[in-house]
């Protein structure tokens, strides 16, 4: 094997594959994580989130939901845009509308250690999409295309594909997706349909067929939910129709997510029970709940339990038309448990908790809880000295919303951060150390902690420059300050001026020399 085959072998180990797998596609208002995680126990491979907008994931700040044992992407209006949960890490593929290739590269930076991969939406017709130059607006600018995926597979470190709809001829497809594919993407999804088509009409297999032919990397076919997918086997005949690597299903998922299941079909009532069970465990909003349910009911959605889910307000309401009222009762129990045990431990500061490769903390930097001359990320610095340990390094970022500062600090390889964010940077860096220190159970310089015996190197190099007799005067002065501060009778003798106060054999501890 060659160097460069080696190198790409190292490269490609544990990244997502796309030979030879069903994708759920991404489906704004569908694809949010109830429908993904069902989509996976079914038996999908990959799965699609819906379109995330660049601009407002920009804004968002990531949060681990310790209670729904999530990672949430919120914006500042406390909106949560993305959440995904450890099950489908390895599965997710978060797709983003943008038309930016620096502001692309800002958001898949964001979420790229919860994702399993970064998807553009190249091929989304309507106006949410295309306005602003992104979706399928973006297809009659290749260069763009390029740009924009040329800095994300440059700056990102999972695979970046693409999701694009055919072109007017087979030439110009075929001139589009080679030039796609000298990007460096993984896999390029490919809707068998011009931007101003819609589903009554036929999906080009022919088209995709081309595109497999004429590209080596992965070819996921899409479009064939209405006249071609109905059921598990149909996703087959349809890859082998167009030639394509995989298959990418979205409304045959949407109508019953058991499409994916090898066993067949499920009845949608049942499905429906599922996905609500996991809408309900996942806090999904209301709203999102009831709109994907009632795409599942289809052509029943006047009926009784359609008309009851229409009026529906809550999750809770949702739960009574489905008999479920005591699972719902029974996860707001489990979920509450958690969030009082959660809060519990943050009442503890010296609760550490692990996110990913970083010890976190909830510590806030006080700093009138910090009087002495040492700060926490002097005593941590000294510390590493002492020991002869490479000294603490701190990457600091600044929240876009409110300017705020969190600061990470690594210290023997390992890294340590608090969960709260602070004024400044100094005080991130701080509050940081502090967490450093609290974990190896080091002295923090904290008011009321026993005196450490720590020297700055200032100090030390100012002792080292010192003759006896100073030393001696200042051993003595801080002595002396001692003594008064624990004996305030003292203290005033001293104040009136009458005399000079005893200051007790053992309290001045002179240098003894030979």
């Amino acid at each position: 094997m060659t160097a460069n085959k080696e190198n790409m072998t190292a490269n490609t180990v544990g990244r997502l594959c796309f030979r030879n797998v069903n994708a759920l596609a991404p489906m704004v208002r569908v694809g949010t994580l109830p429908m993904r995680l069902l989509s996976l126990d079914y038996g999908a491979d990959i799965v699609y989130s819906e379109e995330l907008i660049d601009i407002k994931m920009a804004q968002c700040q990531r949060v681990v939901n310790e209670v729904l044992e999530t990672v949430d992407f919120v914006a500042p209006d406390e909106r949560v845009m993305f959440r995904t949960c450890e099950k489908e890490k390895d599965h997710v593929v978060f797709q983003m509308g943008t038309a930016d290739p620096d502001r692309a590269l800002i958001v898949a930076r964001l979420v790229e250690n919860d994702v399993a991969a970064i998807d553009v939406n190249m091929g989304c017709p309507k106006e949410y999409s295309t306005k602003g130059g992104m979706g399928a607006a973006l297809l009659s600018d290749p260069d763009k295309i390029e740009a924009i995926l040329r800095t994300l597979v440059k700056g990102v470190s999972k695979p970046v594909t693409c999701k694009i709809r055919i072109l007017a001829t087979v030439e110009d497809t075929l001139s589009l997706v080679k030039r796609i594919e000298n990007t460096g993407v993984a896999a390029i999804a490919v809707h068998g349909r011009l931007k101003d088509e819609r589903p009554r009409h036929p999906v080009h297999c022919d088209f995709i067929q081309a595109i497999a032919e004429a590209v080596s990397i992965p070819v996921i076919a899409n479009g064939g939910s209405l006249d071609r997918v109905k059921a598990h086997a149909d996703i087959e005949d349809f890859r082998k129709a167009t030639g394509a690597s995989s298959v990418m299903v979205a409304r045959a998922a949407m109508w019953n997510p058991s499409v994916f299941r090898s066993q067949g079909l499920l009845s949608v009532e049942e499905v429906m029970e599922e996905y609500l069970k996991y809408a309900i465990r996942y806090d999904n909003h209301a709203f999102n709940t009831k709109y994907c349910l009632c795409q599942m009911l289809r052509d029943k959605v006047e009926s009784p339990l359609g008309k009851q889910l229409k009026s529906a307000q809550t999750n809770e309401e949702i739960c009574e038309g489905y008999g479920l009222q005591e699972y719902y009762k029974k996860t707001q129990a489990e979920l509450q448990a958690r969030r009082e045990a959660i809060q519990t431990n943050h009442n503890h500061p010296d609760h550490p908790v692990l996110d990913g490769d970083v010890t976190t903390m909830r510590v806030k930097f006080e700093r009138r809880e910090y009087p002495g001359e040492f700060s926490p990320k002097m005593f941590l610095l000294e510390w590493s000295r002492k020991e002869n340990l490479e000294q603490p390094r701190y990457e600091t970022v600044q929240r876009s919303q409110d300017r705020a500062f969190q600061s990470i600090v690594t210290m023997t390889g390992k890294k340590y951060r608090s969960t709260l964010w602070e004024k400044s940077k100094k005080y991130a860096e701080q509050a940081s150390a502090i967490v450093c220190l609290r974990v190896l159970g080091l002295p923090e310089g904290r008011a009321g902690e026993e005196y450490s015996g720590l020297v700055g190197k200032r100090k030390r190099e100012e002792k080292s420059n010192k003759t006896p007799d100073e030393e001696d005067a200042t051993a003595y002065s801080g002595a002396r300050k001692r003594y008064l501060s624990e004996n305030p009778e003292e203290q005033q003798v001293a104040a009136e001026g009458n005399r000079s106060p005893t200051i007790p054999n053992g309290v001045q501890h002179k240098t003894s020399r030979a």
